[in-house]
């Protein structure tokens, strides 16, 4: 099929959306697929980069605790209908579809299949309470949802009621692996990690205040942070009016010093306040085979396995987050167990079984219109075939449909409200 990936946040800039619209791109590309992304511009970048396709000018703003993009530009409604008319979709795969304004145009003027992935998690948004009541018809224009986990699907439910198939986020298993640890911070001292953007919502000041208490205990560890943000002041305030040592701030580092940091790890703690609908750096230390301490909130708990994955404490308790960490810098037969585990775990959320997850939602999607007589005018490729036609196909080569490269499920037990497990 012909797909568009349709990302609100400037692409490649990092973030979680548009790291998992890169590993979708990928993944569905090699299983065949001509897909394109579809973003804006922000600073000086060109207008088509290959399979990059930029509409409008990108805006960062404050949003649900942190920084969102809001797309500007005017010329949109030529520039999409320019777009829509040169490349011919099959389907469009929106990334947080009701993030203004270039999702919004794209969906109004699409005459392909539309499918939307929805990552946020919060608790009460006046902005989709207010777009609950203004994008009904917007929503209308969706043949399919996705959420990336049960807190994500709560969360939109709320404002835009409908069926939701969870679909998780994925971990790229082979650039972990390939990870050495760094040479320098391999002197005997445990390290801790943190990875995050400096706001409140991701706790480091919970953590530096755990640390504390650990370095007061006489813990041999030390603290490596990674990142940056508005918090970057505040934070290293708090190390040199306490006097605190030990703490090593990084930075922002690139993809693979960043892979190294979680291979020299030996711990990795995220004390995330809320509002995380995953929590994908958290499968990264999996991947990694870092032991792990974590908030206990919902966007977590469907990623790790509690005392199996990780220790997971109460939020906003550095007491509470200092005696877990103690509890795995000191014990290295749990911090072994618990690193073989997360290993074992991040299997189930490799980005080619989460493509393949995504690749039979669309199918489903797709078959469904079909049988209803309500397949758009923009579609143009074959209706994908169900796992069973395919077997059948394939009988005298083999009767495995596993052997085929495609997640396993019961397609009449496709519930679009269950859970991953539903489409293993």
């Amino acid at each position: 099929m012909k797909i568009g990936l349709v990302t609100p946040y400037v692409y490649p800039l990092p973030g979680g959306v548009n790291q998992h619209v890169r590993y979708l791109y990928e993944n569905l590309r090699l299983r065949g697929h001509d897909v394109r992304i579809i973003t804006s511009s922000h600073g000086l970048q060109r207008s088509s980069e290959g399979d990059v396709i930029r509409i409008g000018k990108g805006f960062s703003m404050p949003a649900n605790g942190s920084v969102g993009t809001i797309t500007l530009s005017p010329r949109y409604l030529s520039q999409v209908r320019d777009v829509l008319e040169r490349e011919q979709f099959d389907l469009l795969h929106f990334h947080e579809p009701f993030v203004p304004f270039l999702s919004l145009i794209l969906l109004r003027l699409s005459t392909s299949v539309n499918i939307a992935t929805f990552h946020a998690y919060g608790g009460f948004s006046p902005a989709y309470e207010f777009g609950s009541k203004t994008m009904g018809s917007y929503a209308g224009r969706l043949h399919g949802r996705i959420a990336v986990s049960a807190a994500a699907r709560h969360f939109i439910d709320r404002f835009f009621p409908g069926d939701y198939k969870v679909i998780p986020n994925g971990v790229d298993i082979a650039r972990f692996a390939r990870a050495v640890p760094i040479a320098r911070w391999q002197d005997g001292t445990r390290n801790i990690l943190f990875v995050g953007r400096f706001e409140s919502r991701k706790g480091l000041l919970d953590l530096l205040k755990a640390y504390r208490i650990l370095r007061k205990t006489g813990c041999p560890c030390r603290l490596l942070v990674v990142g940056g943000g508005p918090q970057d002041r505040e934070a290293r305030r708090y190390i040199m009016t306490r006097r605190l040592g030990g703490v090593e701030f990084l930075g922002r580092v690139s993809d693979e010093e960043r892979d190294a940091l979680f291979k020299t790890a030996d711990v990795y703690v995220s004390p995330a306040t809320g509002r995380e609908s995953f929590g994908i750096v958290l499968l990264e230390a999996m991947a990694a085979g870092t032991a792990i301490v974590c908030s206990d909130i919902h966007g977590y708990k469907g990623v790790v396995r509690r005392d199996r994955d990780a220790l997971l404490v109460p939020p906003r308790e550095p007491k509470a987050l200092a005696a877990a960490i103690g509890r795995l810098v000191a014990d290295d037969r749990l911090r072994a167990t618990m690193a073989a585990s997360g290993i074992e775990r991040a299997q189930e959320y490799s980005w080619e079984r989460v493509t393949g997850k995504v690749e039979d939602y669309y199918g489903f999607v797709i078959r469904r219109l079909a049988a209803q007589g309500t397949l758009p005018a923009g579609f143009h490729a074959d209706v994908p075939a169900t796992l069973r036609t395919i077997a059948a196909r394939n009988e005298g080569m083999t009767d495995d449909p596993a052997a085929l490269g495609v997640p396993m499920f019961d397609e009449d037990a496709f519930d679009e409200g269950a859970g991953p497990a539903a489409a293993r």
